[in-house]
């Protein structure tokens, strides 16, 4: 069964019928026994980093979320999900994150350093992906498939090796991470077609 944590953030929904299509048992919930017991938890979310933390700290899920990622089980962060897996935004300056990994979530530039062109923020659309060799979520797709991103804050990750895949945006964009157990994604896999959903069986077999 895969637990999906419920803090109040948008997205849940479209989570748990992608997983549902896939023929997983899911649950939406916040109880801390029913997420321990889960064989893997999935943090969704769209929405800001400071309201995401409160509501964390609000429902006791902050000692849930580390214990479980404590147990080895898999974890899967999506979109704001991923953001707040690690210490701060420049969106909440102040809020603690999980600091479950290292670096930092920063503002997307408005501005493409290269020809000085403006950028639409937040950035809403299809780009392709860069993909580190061996990474497991990626594992039977095809070389820079594309999905889908709605964001307007970015991480910039302390230690290259977790990153799984980049992406460009006016910026390098760190768009998938994988230590041990702890996966995410910037990117919406449930809204990125079959390519997503490859994705979310890959983490499925996990």
């Amino acid at each position: 069964m895969v637990s999906i944590i419920d803090y109040d953030a948008g997205n849940i929904k479209s989570v748990e019928k992608a997983l549902q299509y896939l023929g997983e048992e899911v649950v939406i919930t916040r109880d801390r026994d029913i997420i321990l017991a889960s064989d893997r938890a999935i943090l969704p979310g769209v929405g800001s980093f400071g309201d995401a933390m409160a509501k964390i700290d609000e429902y006791g899920l902050r000692e849930v979320i580390l214990e479980f990622v404590a147990s080895g089980k898999p974890f899967l962060g999506i979109c704001l999900g991923l953001q707040i897996l690690f210490k701060d935004s420049e969106e909440s300056p102040g809020v603690e994150g999980l600091g479950i990994l290292d670096g930092h979530i920063v503002r997307i530039p408005d501005t493409d350093p290269d020809t000085g062109d403006r950028l639409k923020v937040p950035h809403i659309g299809w780009n392709s992906l860069d993909i580190t060799d061996g990474a497991t979520l990626f594992k039977g797709l095809k070389s820079n498939p594309y999905v889908y991103f709605v964001h307007s804050y970015y991480l910039k990750a302390d230690d290259p090796s977790i990153v799984a895949a980049k992406t460009f945006y006016g910026t390098e964009i760190h768009a998938s991470v994988e230590k041990d157990n702890v996966f995410a994604c910037q990117f919406h896999p449930e809204k990125s077609g079959e390519v997503g959903l490859t994705i979310l069986k890959n983490f499925l077999q996990l």
